[in-house]
């Protein structure tokens, strides 16, 4: 599901709330703004947690699918402003 832009993963299968946002929050600090990151999960919460993540802190979620129970979320760092 790869998209060929996306140079970032995120790997959160098997963990549990609130060790995939942390995690999260520590990747997108390293990512240069407008750089996407493919994050991957397997805890429900994620569907909940990751768009408010996004929506508190600037990001773009460009996209969000399940598939059997397994999360997909592809997010866009903010740039920052001049």
């Amino acid at each position: 599901m790869m998209n060929q832009e996306v140079k970032h993963e995120l790997d959160a299968r098997g963990l549990l709330c609130p060790e995939p946002v942390m995690m999260l929050h520590k990747v997108m600090r390293q990512l240069q703004g407008g750089e996407l990151l493919a994050v991957y999960a397997t805890d429900p919460s994620t569907q909940r947690d990751v768009p408010k993540f996004c929506q508190f802190l600037g990001h773009t979620l460009e996209q969000q699918n399940q598939e059997n129970s397994e999360f997909y979320y592809l997010i866009r760092k903010k740039r920052r402003a001049c």
